[in-house]
């Protein structure tokens, strides 16, 4: 019996769903975070070099490569655990280190990366952080650890998982050029549940700083929009009070329109990606199932007070841009409709004056047929008097036979000359 063959796509995509597994970690440890993008063109990238940059990392530990073509590797380099993930726009490091030094994120921690290795990266850094992980004895100690680490003006700090641990930010850039987290785990807390709380925030960290990428670019933008609607509202001004002739507004308006798409069909894809990445940041925030701590503000209230105000500028800009572009099509089309009319209008004006110039010369072309008649009929008779000179032998004078020929003459002419002409109709 031939065994059913298997979709060439079936195991891969099996494997997909567990290609990223969360760490397994104890308290105490540390943890070291590194996201790096392409500042251009960070989809079509060559994912290659990715690769290559971290094969550079490993060979310096002597660490075993990633399978060709790989999207995430895991493995130890040194005394660390290093877990490397490739996404759409940009590649993250995350190194975990058991134990914690005396000196609360320390600078000399972030050295597993060295400076040379970092120059060479194939990107810019996005976002870097340093998590501390510490075991969880009373809230009393917390609070000194938050007071001295944090800024206390934008701290956020919240009972994860159940109260699994207690996880704090201030979400501000240290002097060392890094985020820090601090990570407070109970007792009884496993390993992959510290894993999973450690990994969760290191995701809202680096999808925070990829959507905040939308609105720096709205941020540029918004000059240049504000000039496009007020363009597009003068040039609507001028439509309504006839100012100016329609086939003079109607290159303005295009050209205002294009300029419109080509904004929208710039910044389409960095709006998804925005709304995107915002998704992804409350769904891990919603996962950490939060409760408050000691009436501090959590995470959830941070987004809602400084990152979502951000996200909604995002959004009304591109809902603006939408309603200017469907405002220029809506004005291009009354526009062109109105220069169809006036054209109606021409075109109009200029077959009645064809009517015109028709019936005169059809008018003319009577005349020049009645002269005509008159002037064959003159030739005519000339000859029909010469072939009848031989009648006047009979006493019959010569002006008495051209007055007898000449109403006969004419009367054939006529007749004949009105047949051509209703031939040829």
């Amino acid at each position: 019996m031939t065994p059913i063959q298997d979709h060439p796509l079936r195991y891969a995509l099996a494997n997909e769903l567990h290609a990223r597994p969360f760490p397994a970690t104890a308290a105490p440890c540390t943890v070291i975070f590194l996201a790096i993008k392409q500042p251009v063109a960070a989809v079509v990238r060559d994912k290659e070099e990715d690769r290559a940059h971290l094969v550079d990392l490993l060979d310096r530990h002597g660490a075993p490569h990633p399978q060709p073509g790989a999207t995430h590797y895991a493995g130890r380099i040194g005394r660390h655990l290093l877990k490397w993930e490739q996404h759409t726009e940009f590649v993250t490091y995350t190194a975990i280190s058991q134990g914690v030094t005396d000196r609360a994120f320390n600078p000399a921690d972030f050295e597993i990366f060295p400076p040379d290795w970092l120059a060479k990266s194939p990107g810019q850094r996005i976002t870097s952080a340093m998590l501390r992980v510490v075991a969880r004895d009373v809230d009393n100690d917390i609070d000194t650890a938050l007071a001295e680490w944090f800024e206390p003006e934008s701290l956020a700090v919240a009972r994860v998982l159940d109260d699994a641990a207690v996880a704090a930010s201030d979400f501000r850039i240290d002097p060392a050029g890094h985020m820090r987290f601090a990570v407070f785990v109970s007792r009884d807390t496993g390993r992959r549940r510290t894993g999973r709380i450690i990994q969760r925030l290191c995701e809202i960290e680096t999808y925070k700083a990829m959507s905040m990428l939308g609105f720096a670019r709205v941020k540029n933008l918004m000059p240049r929009i504000g000039e496009l609607d007020g363009r597009l509202t003068d040039l609507m001004t001028e439509m309504t009070n006839d100012a100016a002739r329609p086939d003079e507004l109607l290159p303005q308006l295009l050209s205002t329109s294009t300029e419109l798409e080509t904004l929208s069909a710039r910044c389409s894809f960095r709006f998804g990606a925005t709304g995107a990445y915002e998704a992804i940041v409350n769904q891990r925030i919603e996962a950490l199932r939060e409760q408050r701590f000691q009436g501090r503000q959590t995470f959830a209230d941070f987004m809602m007070r400084r990152y979502e105000p951000a996200i909604r500028t995002v959004k009304s800009t591109e809902k603006r841009l939408a309603a200017l572009s469907d405002r220029a099509i809506r004005a291009g089309e009354l526009l062109r409709t109105r220069v169809d009319v006036v054209r109606s209008a021409q075109n109009q004006a200029l077959l009645e004056s064809m009517d015109r110039r028709a019936d005169l010369a059809l008018r003319l072309q009577h005349t020049v047929e009645g002269l005509s008649v008159v002037a064959i009929s003159y030739y005519a008779v000339s000859l029909a008097s010469y072939l009848l000179y031989p009648v006047t032998s009979a006493g019959i004078s010569k002006g008495m036979l051209s007055a007898v020929v000449t109403l006969p003459v004419v009367a054939a002419v006529w007749w004949s000359v009105r047949r051509i002409r209703r031939r040829l109709e």
